[in-house]
Protein backbone atom coordinates (compact mmCIF):
# COMPACT_ATOMS: atom_id res chain seq x y z
CA UNK A 1 0.00 0.00 0.00
CA UNK A 2 1.24 3.49 -0.83
CA UNK A 3 2.94 5.31 2.04
CA UNK A 4 2.08 8.72 0.57
CA UNK A 5 0.21 10.81 3.13
CA UNK A 6 -1.93 13.93 2.93
CA UNK A 7 -0.60 17.18 4.40
CA UNK A 8 -4.05 17.47 6.00
CA UNK A 9 -5.63 14.67 8.03
CA UNK A 10 -9.04 14.65 6.37
CA UNK A 11 -11.85 13.25 8.55
CA UNK A 12 -14.61 14.83 6.45
CA UNK A 13 -17.86 12.84 6.47
CA UNK A 14 -18.44 13.35 2.77
CA UNK A 15 -17.41 14.30 0.23
CA UNK A 16 -14.37 12.74 1.77
CA UNK A 17 -10.77 11.71 1.45
CA UNK A 18 -9.62 9.89 -1.69
CA UNK A 19 -6.29 8.13 -2.29
CA UNK A 20 -3.54 10.57 -3.37
CA UNK A 21 -2.78 8.44 -6.45
CA UNK A 22 -6.43 8.67 -7.51
CA UNK A 23 -6.49 12.44 -7.10
CA UNK A 24 -3.31 12.72 -9.16
CA UNK A 25 -4.57 10.52 -12.00
CA UNK A 26 -7.98 12.18 -12.05
CA UNK A 27 -6.46 15.66 -12.24
CA UNK A 28 -4.17 14.56 -15.07
CA UNK A 29 -7.14 13.12 -16.98
CA UNK A 30 -8.98 16.44 -16.78
CA UNK A 31 -6.12 17.96 -18.74
CA UNK A 32 -5.27 15.00 -20.97
CA UNK A 33 -6.91 11.56 -20.87
CA UNK A 34 -4.27 8.89 -21.48
CA UNK A 35 -2.28 10.99 -23.94
CA UNK A 36 -5.27 11.60 -26.20
CA UNK A 37 -4.85 15.36 -26.18
CA UNK A 38 -8.43 15.62 -24.96
CA UNK A 39 -9.82 16.23 -21.50
CA UNK A 40 -11.84 13.49 -19.84
CA UNK A 41 -14.69 15.95 -19.44
CA UNK A 42 -14.85 16.90 -23.12
CA UNK A 43 -14.92 13.47 -24.77
CA UNK A 44 -18.14 11.78 -25.84
CA UNK A 45 -19.62 9.41 -23.29
CA UNK A 46 -20.16 7.03 -26.21
CA UNK A 47 -16.54 7.16 -27.35
CA UNK A 48 -14.42 4.03 -27.04
CA UNK A 49 -12.25 5.50 -24.23
CA UNK A 50 -15.23 6.27 -21.99
CA UNK A 51 -17.11 3.07 -22.79
CA UNK A 52 -13.97 1.24 -21.65
CA UNK A 53 -13.90 3.30 -18.43
CA UNK A 54 -17.53 2.47 -17.69
CA UNK A 55 -17.02 -1.22 -18.35
CA UNK A 56 -13.92 -1.39 -16.18
CA UNK A 57 -15.74 0.34 -13.32
CA UNK A 58 -18.64 -2.10 -13.54
CA UNK A 59 -16.33 -5.10 -13.75
CA UNK A 60 -14.32 -3.95 -10.73
CA UNK A 61 -17.55 -3.81 -8.71
CA UNK A 62 -18.33 -7.38 -9.81
CA UNK A 63 -14.87 -8.58 -8.87
CA UNK A 64 -14.56 -6.82 -5.51
CA UNK A 65 -18.01 -7.89 -4.27
CA UNK A 66 -17.95 -11.33 -5.95
CA UNK A 67 -21.27 -10.71 -7.69
CA UNK A 68 -23.19 -13.66 -9.15
CA UNK A 69 -23.89 -13.41 -12.87
CA UNK A 70 -27.57 -12.53 -12.39
CA UNK A 71 -26.72 -9.25 -10.63
CA UNK A 72 -26.67 -6.04 -12.63
CA UNK A 73 -24.30 -3.09 -12.00
CA UNK A 74 -25.19 0.47 -12.94
CA UNK A 75 -23.48 3.83 -12.47
CA UNK A 76 -26.15 6.53 -12.75
CA UNK A 77 -26.60 10.22 -11.97
CA UNK A 78 -27.50 11.61 -8.58
CA UNK A 79 -27.04 10.14 -5.14
CA UNK A 80 -28.72 7.98 -2.55
CA UNK A 81 -31.54 10.49 -1.99
CA UNK A 82 -32.74 9.70 -5.51
CA UNK A 83 -32.06 6.05 -4.71
CA UNK A 84 -34.68 6.18 -1.93
CA UNK A 85 -37.41 6.68 -4.52
CA UNK A 86 -35.79 4.58 -7.23
CA UNK A 87 -35.54 1.53 -4.98
CA UNK A 88 -39.17 1.81 -3.93
CA UNK A 89 -40.42 2.32 -7.49
CA UNK A 90 -38.54 -0.74 -8.76
CA UNK A 91 -39.11 -3.20 -5.92
CA UNK A 92 -42.15 -2.27 -3.80
CA UNK A 93 -45.12 -4.15 -5.32
CA UNK A 94 -48.36 -2.23 -5.72
CA UNK A 95 -50.12 -5.09 -3.94
CA UNK A 96 -47.30 -5.74 -1.46
CA UNK A 97 -45.28 -3.98 1.22
CA UNK A 98 -41.77 -3.04 2.28
CA UNK A 99 -40.44 -2.81 5.84
CA UNK A 100 -37.82 -0.27 6.89
CA UNK A 101 -35.34 -0.18 9.73
CA UNK A 102 -35.28 3.43 10.92
CA UNK A 103 -31.80 3.92 12.30
CA UNK A 104 -31.08 7.53 11.47
CA UNK A 105 -31.89 10.60 9.42
CA UNK A 106 -31.34 9.02 6.02
CA UNK A 107 -33.31 5.90 6.92
CA UNK A 108 -36.27 8.11 7.90
CA UNK A 109 -36.05 9.91 4.58
CA UNK A 110 -35.91 6.62 2.68
CA UNK A 111 -39.10 5.44 4.41
CA UNK A 112 -40.85 8.74 3.66
CA UNK A 113 -40.09 8.37 -0.05
CA UNK A 114 -41.31 4.76 -0.10
CA UNK A 115 -44.60 5.80 1.50
CA UNK A 116 -45.19 8.05 -1.52
CA UNK A 117 -45.08 4.91 -3.66
CA UNK A 118 -46.93 2.25 -1.69
CA UNK A 119 -47.31 0.42 1.60
CA UNK A 120 -44.17 0.90 3.69
CA UNK A 121 -43.69 0.98 7.45
CA UNK A 122 -41.00 0.98 10.12
CA UNK A 123 -40.08 -2.55 11.18
CA UNK A 124 -37.69 -1.36 13.88
CA UNK A 125 -36.54 2.07 15.03
CA UNK A 126 -33.95 3.52 17.39
CA UNK A 127 -35.35 7.06 17.25
CA UNK A 128 -36.54 7.00 20.87
CA UNK A 129 -32.95 6.53 22.06
CA UNK A 130 -31.67 9.26 19.76
CA UNK A 131 -30.44 6.85 17.08
CA UNK A 132 -27.59 5.68 19.28
CA UNK A 133 -27.89 2.04 18.16
CA UNK A 134 -29.09 -0.27 15.40
CA UNK A 135 -31.92 -2.38 16.83
CA UNK A 136 -31.89 -6.10 16.01
CA UNK A 137 -34.11 -7.28 13.20
CA UNK A 138 -36.81 -9.86 13.87
CA UNK A 139 -36.16 -13.05 11.97
CA UNK A 140 -39.59 -12.96 10.29
CA UNK A 141 -41.54 -10.34 8.38
CA UNK A 142 -44.55 -10.53 6.08
CA UNK A 143 -43.13 -7.77 3.87
CA UNK A 144 -41.84 -8.45 0.37
CA UNK A 145 -38.56 -6.65 1.11
CA UNK A 146 -36.73 -5.12 4.08
CA UNK A 147 -34.82 -1.88 3.58
CA UNK A 148 -31.81 -1.06 5.76
CA UNK A 149 -29.27 1.74 5.96
CA UNK A 150 -26.10 -0.19 6.72
CA UNK A 151 -24.13 2.72 8.18
CA UNK A 152 -25.38 5.96 9.68
CA UNK A 153 -22.88 8.75 9.18
CA UNK A 154 -24.57 11.31 11.42
CA UNK A 155 -24.92 9.13 14.52
CA UNK A 156 -21.99 6.77 14.00
CA UNK A 157 -23.87 3.46 14.03
CA UNK A 158 -23.52 0.49 11.72
CA UNK A 159 -24.83 -3.01 11.25
CA UNK A 160 -21.91 -5.30 12.16
CA UNK A 161 -22.65 -7.57 9.21
CA UNK A 162 -25.42 -8.69 6.87
CA UNK A 163 -28.66 -8.80 8.91
CA UNK A 164 -30.55 -12.09 9.07
CA UNK A 165 -34.21 -11.82 8.03
CA UNK A 166 -36.50 -14.00 5.91
CA UNK A 167 -37.05 -11.39 3.19
CA UNK A 168 -34.68 -10.01 0.56
CA UNK A 169 -32.81 -6.94 1.73
CA UNK A 170 -32.56 -3.59 -0.01
CA UNK A 171 -29.74 -1.46 1.34
CA UNK A 172 -28.45 2.06 1.21
CA UNK A 173 -24.71 1.38 1.59
CA UNK A 174 -23.54 4.87 0.71
CA UNK A 175 -21.13 5.26 3.61
CA UNK A 176 -19.68 1.77 4.01
CA UNK A 177 -19.71 0.21 0.54
CA UNK A 178 -16.38 -1.53 -0.20
CA UNK A 179 -15.26 -1.19 3.42
CA UNK A 180 -15.79 -4.92 4.04
CA UNK A 181 -17.05 -8.05 2.29
CA UNK A 182 -20.80 -8.37 1.72
CA UNK A 183 -22.91 -11.45 1.05
CA UNK A 184 -24.64 -9.93 -1.94
CA UNK A 185 -27.02 -12.87 -2.32
CA UNK A 186 -28.96 -11.60 0.72
CA UNK A 187 -29.78 -8.39 -1.15
CA UNK A 188 -32.26 -7.70 -3.91
CA UNK A 189 -30.71 -4.26 -4.36
CA UNK A 190 -27.79 -2.24 -3.03
CA UNK A 191 -27.39 1.43 -3.84
CA UNK A 192 -24.66 3.85 -2.79
CA UNK A 193 -23.71 7.44 -3.47
CA UNK A 194 -20.09 7.69 -4.54
CA UNK A 195 -18.88 10.43 -2.22
CA UNK A 196 -17.79 8.26 0.73
CA UNK A 197 -15.70 5.30 -0.40
CA UNK A 198 -15.68 5.61 -4.20
CA UNK A 199 -15.22 9.08 -5.60
CA UNK A 200 -16.69 12.57 -5.90
CA UNK A 201 -20.39 13.32 -5.58
CA UNK A 202 -22.43 13.01 -8.75
CA UNK A 203 -22.87 9.31 -9.40
CA UNK A 204 -24.75 6.56 -7.58
CA UNK A 205 -24.01 2.86 -7.82
CA UNK A 206 -26.86 0.35 -8.13
CA UNK A 207 -26.37 -3.39 -7.75
CA UNK A 208 -29.48 -5.49 -8.10
CA UNK A 209 -30.75 -9.01 -8.68
CA UNK A 210 -32.32 -9.12 -12.16
CA UNK A 211 -34.68 -11.86 -10.98
CA UNK A 212 -36.22 -9.53 -8.38
CA UNK A 213 -37.07 -6.69 -10.72
CA UNK A 214 -40.05 -6.07 -12.99
CA UNK A 215 -42.70 -7.43 -10.64
CA UNK A 216 -44.18 -4.29 -9.08
CA UNK A 217 -47.23 -4.02 -11.32
CA UNK A 218 -46.68 -0.28 -11.84
CA UNK A 219 -45.71 1.82 -14.83
CA UNK A 220 -42.33 3.24 -13.81
CA UNK A 221 -41.17 6.53 -15.36
CA UNK A 222 -38.28 5.77 -17.68
CA UNK A 223 -35.65 7.72 -15.76
CA UNK A 224 -36.49 5.83 -12.55
CA UNK A 225 -36.68 2.41 -14.21
CA UNK A 226 -33.51 0.45 -13.52
CA UNK A 227 -34.26 -1.96 -16.37
CA UNK A 228 -34.25 0.95 -18.82
CA UNK A 229 -30.82 2.02 -17.59
CA UNK A 230 -29.51 -1.55 -17.74
CA UNK A 231 -30.71 -1.90 -21.33
CA UNK A 232 -28.64 1.19 -22.19
CA UNK A 233 -25.54 0.10 -20.21
CA UNK A 234 -25.89 3.04 -17.78
CA UNK A 235 -26.08 5.49 -20.68
CA UNK A 236 -29.81 6.17 -21.00
CA UNK A 237 -28.86 9.67 -19.89
CA UNK A 238 -25.41 11.23 -20.31
CA UNK A 239 -23.45 9.81 -17.38
CA UNK A 240 -21.39 11.93 -14.96
CA UNK A 241 -18.09 11.06 -16.61
CA UNK A 242 -15.70 12.56 -14.05
CA UNK A 243 -17.40 10.96 -11.05
CA UNK A 244 -17.46 7.55 -12.75
CA UNK A 245 -13.85 7.80 -13.91
CA UNK A 246 -12.67 8.75 -10.44
CA UNK A 247 -14.73 5.93 -8.91
CA UNK A 248 -13.11 3.52 -11.34
CA UNK A 249 -9.65 4.73 -10.26
CA UNK A 250 -10.60 4.26 -6.60
CA UNK A 251 -11.81 0.73 -7.28
CA UNK A 252 -8.51 -0.01 -9.04
CA UNK A 253 -6.70 1.30 -5.96
CA UNK A 254 -8.86 -0.89 -3.73
CA UNK A 255 -8.05 -3.98 -5.79
CA UNK A 256 -4.32 -3.20 -5.84
CA UNK A 257 -4.36 -2.87 -2.06
CA UNK A 258 -5.94 -6.21 -1.26
CA UNK A 259 -9.62 -5.61 -1.97
CA UNK A 260 -12.43 -5.53 0.55
CA UNK A 261 -10.87 -8.16 2.83
CA UNK A 262 -7.76 -6.07 3.36
CA UNK A 263 -9.89 -2.92 3.66
CA UNK A 264 -11.84 -4.56 6.48
CA UNK A 265 -8.62 -5.24 8.40
CA UNK A 266 -7.29 -1.70 7.94
CA UNK A 267 -10.62 -0.17 8.91
CA UNK A 268 -10.88 -2.35 12.01
CA UNK A 269 -7.42 -1.19 13.11
CA UNK A 270 -8.38 2.46 12.71
CA UNK A 271 -11.64 1.97 14.61
CA UNK A 272 -9.89 0.14 17.45
CA UNK A 273 -7.39 2.99 17.73
CA UNK A 274 -9.95 5.80 18.03
CA UNK A 275 -12.52 3.95 20.15
CA UNK A 276 -9.82 2.78 22.51
CA UNK A 277 -8.89 6.40 23.20
CA UNK A 278 -12.51 7.56 23.47
CA UNK A 279 -13.16 4.91 26.11
CA UNK A 280 -9.92 5.64 27.99
CA UNK A 281 -9.95 9.42 27.95
CA UNK A 282 -12.21 10.98 30.63
CA UNK A 283 -12.61 14.16 28.59
CA UNK A 284 -14.65 12.40 25.91
CA UNK A 285 -17.77 10.23 25.74
CA UNK A 286 -18.71 7.90 22.92
CA UNK A 287 -22.15 8.55 21.45
CA UNK A 288 -23.14 5.21 19.88
CA UNK A 289 -23.78 2.09 21.93
CA UNK A 290 -20.69 -0.11 21.87
CA UNK A 291 -22.28 -3.00 19.95
CA UNK A 292 -23.56 -0.60 17.27
CA UNK A 293 -20.45 1.50 16.76
CA UNK A 294 -19.56 2.35 13.19
CA UNK A 295 -16.17 1.47 11.78
CA UNK A 296 -16.57 4.32 9.30
CA UNK A 297 -17.77 7.20 11.52
CA UNK A 298 -16.78 7.49 15.19
CA UNK A 299 -19.02 9.97 17.03
CA UNK A 300 -18.09 11.34 20.43
CA UNK A 301 -18.86 14.32 22.64
CA UNK A 302 -16.90 16.32 25.21
CA UNK A 303 -17.51 15.57 28.87
CA UNK A 304 -17.51 19.36 29.31
CA UNK A 305 -19.24 21.32 26.53
CA UNK A 306 -16.85 24.21 27.16
CA UNK A 307 -14.08 22.04 25.71
CA UNK A 308 -15.68 21.81 22.26
CA UNK A 309 -14.17 24.94 20.72
CA UNK A 310 -10.65 24.58 22.17
CA UNK A 311 -10.46 20.93 21.16
CA UNK A 312 -11.49 21.73 17.59
CA UNK A 313 -8.87 24.49 17.59
CA UNK A 314 -6.24 21.99 18.75
CA UNK A 315 -7.27 19.65 15.95
CA UNK A 316 -7.01 22.39 13.38
CA UNK A 317 -3.53 23.28 14.62
CA UNK A 318 -2.51 19.65 14.10
CA UNK A 319 -3.76 19.65 10.50
CA UNK A 320 -6.97 17.74 11.28
CA UNK A 321 -9.92 18.64 9.08
CA UNK A 322 -13.63 17.82 9.26
CA UNK A 323 -13.93 16.70 12.89
CA UNK A 324 -16.87 18.87 13.91
CA UNK A 325 -19.91 16.71 14.64
CA UNK A 326 -23.22 16.96 12.84
CA UNK A 327 -25.58 19.56 14.28
CA UNK A 328 -28.02 16.77 15.25
CA UNK A 329 -25.76 15.57 18.06
CA UNK A 330 -22.90 18.08 18.24
CA UNK A 331 -19.51 17.10 19.53
CA UNK A 332 -17.12 15.42 17.13
CA UNK A 333 -17.17 12.94 14.28
CA UNK A 334 -14.12 11.15 12.90
CA UNK A 335 -14.94 9.69 9.49
CA UNK A 336 -12.47 6.97 8.61
CA UNK A 337 -13.19 5.86 5.08
CA UNK A 338 -10.98 3.48 3.13
CA UNK A 339 -8.47 6.08 1.97
CA UNK A 340 -7.78 7.52 5.41
CA UNK A 341 -4.46 6.13 6.69
CA UNK A 342 -4.03 4.79 10.21
CA UNK A 343 -1.42 7.50 10.79
CA UNK A 344 -4.17 10.15 10.62
CA UNK A 345 -6.13 8.37 13.34
CA UNK A 346 -2.97 8.11 15.42
CA UNK A 347 -2.46 11.86 15.03
CA UNK A 348 -6.00 12.48 16.27
CA UNK A 349 -5.41 10.21 19.26
CA UNK A 350 -2.24 12.13 20.13
CA UNK A 351 -4.20 15.40 20.05
CA UNK A 352 -6.81 13.87 22.37
CA UNK A 353 -4.08 12.79 24.80
CA UNK A 354 -2.38 16.18 24.68
CA UNK A 355 -5.74 17.82 25.31
CA UNK A 356 -6.23 15.64 28.37
CA UNK A 357 -2.85 16.73 29.72
CA UNK A 358 -3.65 20.42 29.25
CA UNK A 359 -7.35 20.46 30.12
CA UNK A 360 -7.89 17.42 32.35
Amino acid sequence: MSTTTHAIHNFSAGPCILPPSVLRQASEAVNDLDGSGLSLIEISHRSKPFVAIMEEARQLVRTELALPDHYEVLFLQGGASLGFLTAAMNFLPESGSMDYTVTGTWAKKALKEAQRVGQAKALTSSEESGFDRVPPLPGHTDADFVHITTNNTIFGTQYPGDPQVDAPLIADMSSDIFSRPVDVTKYACIYAGAQKNMGPAGTVLYIYDRNKIGHTGRDIPSYLDLAVHADKDSMFNTPPVFAIYTSMLTLRWLKENGGVNAARERNAAKAACIYGEIDRNPLFNGFAQVDSRSVMNATFTPADEAHTAPFLAACEAAGINGLKGHRSIGGFRASMYNALPLSSVETLVEVMRDFERTHG
